[in-house]
């Protein structure tokens, strides 16, 4: 006679420890940067030849320590809410509400935490209205049912910086995934913010490439450890030499030119049809945020915050050569003499717009329609922004740039009708808007991204000026005073985006040649 086995008890999580674990889990991450990567890029830093890469780092280091300190956001794009959940069958929710209501509520609450609100960047009807939620609601949700009787949970908040830069392909089974990686990076350009990671997805489906590339991000940096030990199976020797590859190519950190341009490559596969090689590549910035936790039953999950002890001993300061610039004083003739990689401390009033402003301000000029007085960008800088709001006696909260590619459709009505003198963002510009520079005697400027909550240091006054309905994407005028800002494209039209990256892949391939044994 054969039993049954018996089936292990219930175990029931009550939906208030679910959401009071995400809503501390995803306060915690907004904060806090996840060891291993402190560490990666801290032994980037070590090792970084390129003294404009150098300095990002350094921006970025002192920034990820300065947010631990304050407890304040990496970065002022405080991502849209991944949430993974393995949820074990022997689990119920004491609750009649669907679990996409519980994560959600999660995010609501953490979002809204008066201490440190996090910015909403989440907008519904993406195809039409685009109306932000106001709560960063919805999170996207995975769900898989797995044995057990606890909830497994990752958590992460991705930056529509390098969320943007994702890609898929449909390759032929013959296909090399490393011709195709090494072809697509240098055209994902410096809107990602590296060095950070690249997730890989290959196999499956369509859909579930997307899915295991995004998922491969939430694991720890390992690679310093896979390449002391040596691969293991095929996998692991991609992940080495794609590695090893990418960051060959120079692009280095925030496109400037550098030695690392990626800290780790994570790789997940599945198996899939003969007649298929779906591969999927998904980037994590300089501001990636995920953590892990479990629920058992027990109550809510609370992480253990680092201690400052853990982050290297960076602290970024200007250089001496920096040029302080007077942009209450700054003229067209003024910014001839700048040139593509010079570090600027800008001081005075400059106005802040990103993609909403500016479909606003080419809607009013193709009614023929006149700009309000309030926006007047005569001989002034325009800051690609979109701040988190303020707690306590902040003017602004985190407020660093966001990818200056975006408003390159803008730029040449900008310049061309609004008296506008030059732009400040992050990353590369495309052939229109440098052409435009070029013709307008322009120039487009750079902060560090995930530098966020250092660049609100230099912002001393704030207020909106015009569009407050478009709530973080409002225009405001900041008052700052020495903010750091880099050069990007010059009056001539010369991009430090394309002659960092040239250099320095010249000088990577030298360093090669001679090092080989």
């Amino acid at each position: 006679m054969t039993t049954t086995p018996s089936l292990a008890p219930t175990v029931l999580i009550d939906p208030e420890h679910l959401i009071e674990s995400l809503a501390a889990a995803l306060q915690y991450i907004s904060c806090y940067h996840p060891l291993d990567y402190i560490r990666a890029l801290g032994q980037a830093y070590e090792v970084e030849q390129s003294p404009a890469a150098r300095d990002a780092i350094a921006q970025i280091l002192t920034n990820s320590r300065m947010c631990a300190e304050g407890r304040r956001p990496l970065c002022q794009d405080t991502g849209i809410v991944n949430v993974f959940m393995k949820i074990g069958m022997n689990v119920r929710f004491n609750t009649q509400l669907a679990l996409e209501d519980l994560v959600n509520e999660g995010v609501r609450r953490a979002y809204l935490n008066p201490d440190n609100p996090l910015r909403a960047s989440v907008l519904a009807d993406p195809a039409g209205t685009r109306r932000n939620t106001r709560d960063n609601t919805p999170a996207v949700l995975h769900i898989s049912l797995v044995p057990g009787s606890q909830v497994d949970i990752t958590v992460a908040a991705k930056g529509g910086g390098s969320e943007n830069k994702s890609k898929f392909i449909m390759l032929n089974p013959s296909d090399s995934i490393v011709d195709w990686v090494l072809k697509t990076v240098p055209t994902m350009g410096a809107g990602w913010c590296p060095p950070g990671m690249l997730g890989l997805g290959i196999g499956g489906t369509a859909e579930k490439a997307m899915l295991l590339a995004k998922e491969s991000l939430m694991d720890p940096i390992d690679m310093p450890l896979l390449k002391a030990r040596g691969a293991q199976n095929s996998i692991e020797a991609l992940r080495i030499e794609l590695f090893d590859k990418v960051n060959a190519l120079g692009i280095g950190a925030q496109g400037l030119g550098g030695l690392s341009t990626v800290l780790d490559v994570k790789i997940l596969d599945y198996p899939t049809h003969a007649a298929s090689l779906p591969v999927a590549m998904i980037p994590n910035c300089a501001a990636t945020r995920h953590a892990h936790l479990v629920l058992d039953g027990s109550g809510p999950v609370f992480l253990t915050p680092p201690t400052l002890s853990d982050w290297p001993q960076v602290t970024w300061q200007a250089s001496p050569s920096a040029r302080r610039v007077d942009l209450s004083r700054l003229t067209r003739s003024d910014i001839l003499a700048w040139k593509p990689g010079e570090t600027l401390l800008l001081n005075g009033k400059l106005l802040t717009g990103r993609d909403a402003a500016h479909k606003r301000i080419a809607d009013l000029f193709a009614q023929g329609q006149s700009l309000p007085p309030e926006l007047d960008f005569t001989n002034r800088f325009i800051y690609y922004v979109g701040p988190v709001d303020p707690v306590r006696d902040e003017v602004v909260g985190p407020a660093g740039p966001t990818t200056a590619t975006r408003m390159d459709k803008f730029t040449a009505m900008m310049l061309e009708k609004t008296g506008l003198l030059g732009m400040i963002g992050k990353a590369e510009r495309g052939p229109a808007a440098i052409e435009a520079i070029r013709a307008h005697r322009s120039v487009s400027l750079i902060a560090v991204g995930g530098a966020a909550y250092l660049v609100s240091k230099a912002i001393r006054h704030s207020r909106v000026v015009a569009f407050p309905e478009l709530g973080m994407e409002a225009v405001y005028e900041f008052e700052v005073e020495d903010m750091p800002v880099t050069v990007a494209v010059d009056s001539q039209g010369e991009s430090v985006h394309q002659s960092g990256p040239a250099e320095w892949k010249l000088r990577i391939s030298d360093i090669s040649v001679h090092h080989k044994p």
